[in-house]
């Protein structure tokens, strides 16, 4: 079948998107869904960093491809094998698709699926296929096994989890990423208890979803930490019990003094080492510093050795905060329905595909929270 996508013809592309126009719409042809994969009408999808770090090429991707991995929509087909999807059922897509036996995840560790990260390197499907190709029949990679910024795509089962069809698909859509890996940093990751103290340093999507993760677990303070003064506001109205600009002079000095030497776990979703720094600094000792921001490979965060067993320190990495989708998405759509987890109100703006590269602009601008493409 033909589709309209938005395919990256190269990455390191220069701003402002706008001019550049990284994203180009194009009709490519999609095959039908192979065995153990579905079609999926994409409805929703949101504009996330880890989209825009292959566009500025701090995530290196092959290219052309069609980007695109926090999304939902509505099945349509399903191949072979395929026995619990029908065609009508909606879903949210999942950008680890976990295989089920390998040591990760037969660990309880689906994030950390080892034929995932190969196949999502590599630009394919879990089944290492690609089902994009263009008129001329070359083909055109999938963005880690989603592809979501197209009226269609084909997945492989292993990255859907089904919902109830009355949670409208532009709020269902954020469950992918922002809110897995947001929510997840804090609760799975973290594991933040009643009583804790918090610091989230980077106030994006998934930063303050990492916010409102600790308010759920029960932390006593959260403190919200961004060089924007827009976003710090967000983050009081969500609940945050501080906001800081990390820019003013003295403020590790300020948030340690506050916390009587620190804070028992810090959160860091800015994607820069200085970021990780930050949170470091911040946490005390014998505290937890957790980090799920993706600067490019190139960079290295410097922290005093030292400290790591003198004071008993903790610095851990989060992937799709740590969670395991079919039992965390459910969770925290019922925690969203109760609501305990108010993540609508991280939509900023609703965008046409047609707009994707001023979304972009606007994400890389740090003017935007949570921006979400919707298709007719």
């Amino acid at each position: 079948m033909k589709i309209r996508a938005a395919v990256l013809q190269t990455t390191g592309a220069k701003r402002p998107y706008q001019g550049n126009q990284p994203l180009v719409i194009e009709e490519l042809e999609l095959d039908p869904p192979g065995d153990n994969e579905v079609l999926v009408q994409i409805k929703a999808a949101g504009l996330c960093h880890s989209d825009l770090s292959v566009i500025d090429g701090n995530r290196p991707r092959p290219v052309p491809m069609v980007l695109g991995h926090e999304a939902a929509g509505i099945v349509k087909a399903v191949g072979n094998g395929v026995h619990d999807l029908q065609v009508g059922d909606h879903v949210v897509t999942i950008f680890v698709p976990s295989c089920g036996h390998c040591s990760p995840c037969a660990e309880g560790r689906p994030a950390l699926c080892e034929p995932a990260a190969k196949t999502n390197n590599a630009g394919t499907l879990a089944s290492g296929e690609r089902r994009l190709h263009r008129a001329d029949g070359s083909d055109v990679h999938h963005h880690i096994g989603v592809s979501a910024f197209a009226d269609h795509a084909v997945l492989s089962r292993h990255s859907l989890v089904k919902v109830d069809p009355d949670l409208p698909l532009h709020h269902a859509a954020l469950f992918g990423c922002a809110v897995l890996t947001g929510v997840g940093a804090a609760i799975n990751s973290a594991e933040i208890k009643a009583g804790h103290t918090v610091a989230v340093v980077g106030l994006g999507g998934v930063g303050l979803n990492s916010v409102l993760g600790a308010l759920v677990a029960g932390a006593s303070e959260v403190i919200a930490i961004d060089l924007d003064e827009d976003k710090l506001a967000l983050a009081r109205e969500l609940g945050a019990t501080h906001a800081f600009n990390s820019g003013e002079a003295g403020c590790v000095d300020k948030i340690k003094a506050l916390t009587n030497g620190g804070v028992d776990c810090a959160i860091e979703m800015a994607g820069s080492e200085k970021a990780l720094e930050f949170a470091y600094q911040v946490t005390r000792r014998g505290g937890i510093t957790v980090t799920g921001g993706l600067p490019h490979p190139d960079k290295k965060v410097a922290i005093q050795q030292v400290s790591l067993v003198a004071e008993e320190r903790t610095l851990k990495g989060s992937y799709v905060g740590s969670c395991v989708p079919v039992r965390d998405v459910a969770r925290y759509i019922a925690l969203f329905r109760q609501g305990k987890l108010p993540v609508d109100k991280l939509l900023s703006d609703t965008l046409t595909l047609d707009q994707i590269n001023d979304g972009f602009e606007k994400l890389a601008a740090g003017k935007a929270v949570r921006q979400i493409i919707l298709f007719d």
